[in-house]
């Protein structure tokens, strides 16, 4: 025997409205978190080769984006110069770890990361300020 469904009148499905979930309201201290997460992991990718630089421009301010340029070219040189293997090594497989987050200001936060990666724990402080409704990294500091 099969079970045969009613068929409903188009009046019958007008009436059945279905309503999302109401959105959650948004706190800054979880997307400033959310955000410090995502940026130190891009930022150790690019340090160790896997993610190019460009990618953060939108999240890091100028001086912060020269500052990790210039680290990414010595340790580029570095490793052309000597065939250490340590080198060659630094910055891979990082991870990040944990996350704090601190309310500075109105509108500003500071962060600091732990990162894990194959031959060190380190530790990164993250400074963000919101311009123009837009978090943006001010200041990137990689122990």
């Amino acid at each position: 025997m099969t079970t045969v469904t009613p068929i409903r009148s188009a009046t019958a499905l007008r009436t059945e409205v279905r309503t999302a979930p109401p959105l959650r309201p948004v706190d800054d201290a979880s997307v400033v978190q959310s955000i410090v997460h995502s940026t130190v992991q891009a930022a150790i990718e690019v340090l160790a080769g896997t993610r190019p630089l460009h990618q953060l421009a939108r999240r890091l301010d100028h001086k912060c984006l020269a500052s990790l340029q210039h680290r990414l070219a010595l340790i580029k040189r570095e490793a052309a110069r000597t065939a250490a293997p340590g080198i060659a090594r630094l910055h891979r497989n990082s991870a990040v770890r944990s996350v704090r987050i601190c309310d500075v200001a109105d509108g500003i936060y500071e962060g600091s990361a732990v990162v894990v990666d194959e031959t060190r724990v380190r530790a990164v402080a993250v400074r963000l300020e919101r311009s123009r409704q837009v978090w943006r990294v001010t200041e990137l500091v990689i122990g």
